[in-house]
């Protein structure tokens, strides 16, 4: 498992509770987090409901296309997990420190 960071990489999602974001594919321009990151990988995201926002570092696992929310460094809701609805955009970003 390595960590992985990639530009132009940012898809369409579902939030799965506060464990992980069903990916959904790429936004137009942008490449998956499948042919970026590639399995078991973690890299760092940020995801936005367009109210909600939140910056961690995840895993990507192929199987079910999943962005699993390993660690939340920041976040809207206090630095903890947010608990998203309906469409999430999910990227790759640079947390800053």
């Amino acid at each position: 498992m390595a960590l992985i960071l990639k530009d132009r990489v940012q898809e369409t999602a579902t939030a799965n509770t506060t464990v992980s974001f069903s990916l959904a594919g790429a936004s137009t321009g942008y490449q998956t987090f499948s042919a970026a990151i590639g399995n078991t990988n973690t890299t760092y995201y940020g995801a936005s409901d367009g109210t909600n926002w939140e910056v961690g570092i995840g895993t990507y696992a192929t199987t079910g296309n999943l962005l699993n929310r390993t660690t939340i460094l920041s976040s809207s809701n206090a630095g903890s997990a947010v608990t998203f609805s309906g469409t999430v955009t999910v990227f790759v970003d640079y947390p800053s420190g």
